[in-house]
């Protein structure tokens, strides 16, 4: 049958109409599809680098970077604390020379790349423009986005280093840098993808997500930034949980609330800062280990859930990622999953086709209600200032406590037998047989290791001693941006490790008050 564009009344909202409820652009999926950017990283560089050119060969058009736990944590391989996690949950990467294998063979001037990275990432980030740029692609060619997203760290992920302030001094130098010098770039993926992960509602989710998005936007300007010199690369990431029309709801709600809060609170002008764009990543926490394979199932349709709501990029989790890191073949059947909505269920063919459904406007309505008293909260804690409310909401616990107590509620309900979760407390009945799961042995510990010790002999120790100092001294005016600083460091191939030490002199580390 043939269809419309797209469906409303002559004197409703449309697509690409603020306040972009019914998504940023007129022709959504008509025009371009969604990125479908599979989330990889594992072992070694090495072992990464040729998942990547697997994804690329299997039609994927974006790469997105996971690291392991040491890096995330910004300690080096062969620290005694990294034992045993070394490329476990991602890739790991000590100093330029391993960014320069995990990229190997790829142009990065022809594709974008995600990185997931959070406290450390202004010095992941300063590797990739080095890497890119030693082989011969401009810094001002590179497209991607860099998670960079410290206060969900401080809310629910918990891989922090620093304070907030000095960890905000971070986030903010890569801003600016990207304002002048990355136009293609996204500097912030304001992430509420792991606020729900830990446990919180979707309400929670779209409301902390968005709060922490405002806090960045106050951060920039109180830095001399215009509103409109930045907003425009900011990006979001959310979570498509399993709850179908809550979930399109969410991201329409998000969509209203972001359009509405930039233009009349922080008065942005431009378009483009007024449009919330996102990522979205299918729900790991709706992963089972029982009956894997009806895991398949619930990508499926928390992705359809994504694409329904109008996500801009998207990655589906694989069937058996509640026992480890995907294997190749479990890889490609969660893009395949993309590329049967894409292609085959007709779902691209009319921008936002559930717009004026009474339940999901209803939905939509009430979840933006939801996350407009939390904001009024925190300006409440803030004395008007949503930043000053999130770091008050950060030293109080506040964010912490709302996501423990959702979670024991939700725990709660599933031991009763009040949410139904199939395989786990009903339908329990069927195939329980392990699957093949990717390994991760001690072997490619090893080999980073050593990898890492050759790098070290190979070195210019005074070089490295000299950009550690130089960076010590950069990081202790406030006013000075770091990321030409790091550039230089990382050239050196001083370590990650001895990188974040150094700025940790300056700035300490933080340990949490946890709540009571």
């Amino acid at each position: 049958m043939p269809v419309e564009p797209v469906y409303g009344p002559d004197d409703g909202e449309f697509p690409g109409q603020w306040p972009y409820t019914r998504g940023p652009y007129a022709s959504m999926y008509r025009s371009k599809l969604w990125t479908m950017r599979q989330f990889a990283g594992f072992g070694t560089p090495s072992d990464t680098n040729g998942r990547f050119k697997e994804i690329l060969r299997s039609g994927g058009d974006g790469l997105s970077t996971a690291f392991d736990l040491p890096t995330l944590m910004g300690c080096d391989s062969d620290d005694p604390l990294s034992e045993g996690e070394v490329g476990r949950c991602g890739v790991a990467v000590d100093t330029l020379a391993d960014m320069e294998v995990l990229f190997g063979g790829i142009d990065l001037g022809a594709i974008t790349t995600s990185m997931t990275i959070n406290s450390p990432a202004a010095v992941i980030f300063a590797m990739y423009i080095a890497v890119a740029e030693g082989n011969g692609v401009p810094r001002s060619k590179l497209g991607g986005t860099l998670q960079n997203d410290i206060l969900k760290e401080f809310h629910a992920q918990k891989e922090f280093v620093f304070p907030p302030a000095p960890s905000m001094r971070l986030v903010r130098d890569t801003v600016a840098f990207c304002t002048t010098e990355m136009p293609r770039w996204h500097p912030i993926s304001v992430s509420g993808y792991h606020i729900r992960e830990a446990g919180s509602t979707a309400a929670q989710e779209l409301a902390f997500t968005l709060a922490d998005g405002f806090a960045y936007v106050e951060l920039a300007m109180g830095a001399g930034l215009d509103v409109d010199a930045f907003a425009p690369r900011l990006s979001f990431f959310f979570n498509a949980h399993v709850d179908f029309f809550e979930e399109i709801a969410k991201y329409r709600a998000a969509r209203r609330i972001w359009a509405r809060w930039l233009r009349d609170r922080y008065h942005a002008s431009d378009a483009r800062s007024m449009q919330c764009r996102f990522h979205t990543q299918t729900a790991g926490v709706s992963l089972t280990a029982q009956q894997p394979e009806i895991n398949i199932a619930r990508t499926a349709i928390e992705a359809l859930a994504g694409v329904l709501g109008g996500t801009q990029s998207l990655h589906t989790n694989a069937m058996d990622e509640a026992f480890a890191l995907p294997t190749e073949k479990a890889a490609r059947i969660a893009l395949r999953t993309q590329q049967v909505i894409a292609y085959e269920t007709g779902v691209v063919n009319v921008a936002d086709p559930l717009g004026g459904s009474y339940y999901v406007e209803a939905l939509t309505d009430e979840l933006e209600r939801q996350a407009e008293a939390v904001f009024a909260e925190l300006l409440d804690l803030g004395d008007g200032s949503v930043l000053d409310g999130v770091y008050a909401g950060i030293d109080n616990g506040y964010f912490q406590s709302a996501i423990a107590d959702a979670s024991y509620d939700l725990e709660q309900r599933v031991n009763r037998g009040e949410r139904i979760v199939v395989g786990v407390n009903k339908f329990t009945d069927g195939d329980d047989d392990q699957i093949d799961l990717l390994e991760i042995t001690t072997e490619q510990e090893r080999r980073q290791v050593k990898a890492l010790q050759e790098v070290k002999a190979d070195r210019d120790g005074q070089a490295v001693g000299a950009a550690l100092a130089a960076l010590r001294t950069a990081a202790a005016d406030p006013e000075r941006n770091l990321m030409p600083v790091l550039i230089d460091t990382v050239k050196t191939y001083a370590t990650e490790g001895e990188i974040m030490d150094a700025l940790a002199s300056v700035f300490g580390r933080y340990s949490e008050t946890p709540a009571i």
